[in-house]
């Protein structure tokens, strides 16, 4: 099948968000070609009467005029320079990042703005961008995240099957390190019995230290509606002996809880102390200090 680019305006570029680590996202694009058989979103197209199955992701929706949009939005005196979360639905640098350029033509207008954003990718694309992320980091907080859940090769080709190597990935993160822009590693989602072996956490991990990365973080799958259907046929097909392992693991709930995601916190954590992941940038971009964060110095 070949992918369908829909080109149509958006009204709004800022999405009110609720229950998460950020107020704000923004999606440049609505539907994602790489159709990761885990992602959350298939459960967003699902409540909204969209194809939440192995049709997702072969119709993309481009917001042609979202920078312009934006532009407005931040101007607006309301606006007090929230954080913003680029790709929270989608992945600003999927394929059609490379025609359109919405997500630098967003960053461009996000750093012209002063305002704090992120990003989480699993594009190397982004590198493609690194100048204007480097001038952004200078005028405000910016920070991407790389989605590496596994470098285990048989699990990302049966899992995400339209993006690039786990390995490039890291490259592209280490050369926005090189560049002074703060970059980490998202383990996410982390399969149970699939991709949660000691030995697989600790390759992400130590690879994610080797590549510069500045921080790491990990959470565990979650299904809900729309995404559990698909995922599991997905299962079915690569890993039969696990189905009826997931089904009574998420019987009658999306999310697992603390008995299952404390121990593998606890063993990223030590994996994290063992490796020392940190910040080890040699020039690191940062935003001038505000007014009243000078005078408190002084």
């Amino acid at each position: 099948m070949r992918v369908e680019y829909r080109e149509e305006p958006c009204v709004s570029a800022l999405n009110r968000v609720r229950g998460m680590g950020f107020d704000w996202s923004l999606n440049p694009y609505m539907g994602c070609a790489h159709r990761c058989a885990f992602c959350y979103v298939r459960a967003f197209e699902r409540r909204a009467d969209r194809a939440s199955d192995e049709r997702y992701g072969w119709s993309i929706r481009v917001k042609v005029n979202v920078a312009e949009v934006l532009r407005m939005e931040l101007a607006r005196p309301s606006w007090q320079r929230d954080m913003v979360a680029i790709g929270a639905a989608t992945d600003p640098y999927q394929p059609a990042e490379g025609k359109y350029r919405l997500t630098r033509r967003s960053v461009e207008v996000l750093a012209a703005a002063r305002n704090p954003f992120g990003i989480i990718t699993r594009g190397p694309m982004i590198v493609r961008d690194i100048d204007v992320l480097q001038h952004a980091a200078r005028r405000a907080k910016v920070g991407v995240h790389f989605s590496v859940p596994t470098l285990d090769e048989a699990v990302w080709q049966a899992t995400e099957p339209g993006t690039a190597p786990p390995r490039q990935r890291l490259r592209a993160l280490r050369m926005l390190i090189d560049a002074g822009i703060d970059a980490g590693v998202g383990m996410a989602p982390i399969l149970p019995g699939i991709s949660d072996h000691p030995d697989q956490l600790e390759a992400v991990i130590r690879a994610a230290r080797d590549a510069g990365a500045t921080r790491v973080w990990a959470n565990l799958l979650y299904l809900k509606p729309g995404t559990r259907e698909h995922f599991l046929e997905t299962l079915e097909r690569h890993w039969p002996e696990q189905l009826v392992h997931y089904e009574a693991l998420y019987r009658d709930r999306a999310y697992l809880g603390k008995h299952e995601s404390a121990p593998l916190q606890e063993r990223i954590d030590l994996l994290r102390k063992r490796y020392a992941v940190r910040d080890r940038r040699v020039h690191p971009l940062h935003p001038p200090a505000e007014p009243a964060q000078l005078e408190l110095a002084i």
